[in-house]
């Protein structure tokens, strides 16, 4: 299982845990920003796949930001899961 970081620009979070394994969202956890939200973000998105899940959650904005904690998590997953820069 990948353990990747996300660090959001622009958001309430501080910081996204995602773990994937075979294009498949296993868990997330949020660091910072709404609790709720960022609680029930995570149980929908256990079992679902990363690039459904990215393209789903792009162009989410919260209150006029020009992206929200569910749009930089699919710019985090397309960046690390589904587009990674190899060294």
């Amino acid at each position: 299982m990948e353990k990747i970081v996300i660090i959001p620009e622009g958001v309430c979070c501080d910081r996204m845990l995602v773990d994937v394994e075979d294009g498949v969202i296993h868990g997330v956890h949020f660091e910072g920003g709404c609790p709720g939200n960022s609680m029930a973000l995570g149980r929908l998105l256990k079992g679902q796949p990363a690039d459904r899940i990215a393209e789903l959650l792009a162009g989410v904005d919260c209150d006029g930001k020009g992206t929200s904690c569910a749009d930089q998590l699919s710019r985090g997953l397309k960046k690390m899961v589904l587009h990674p820069v190899k060294d």
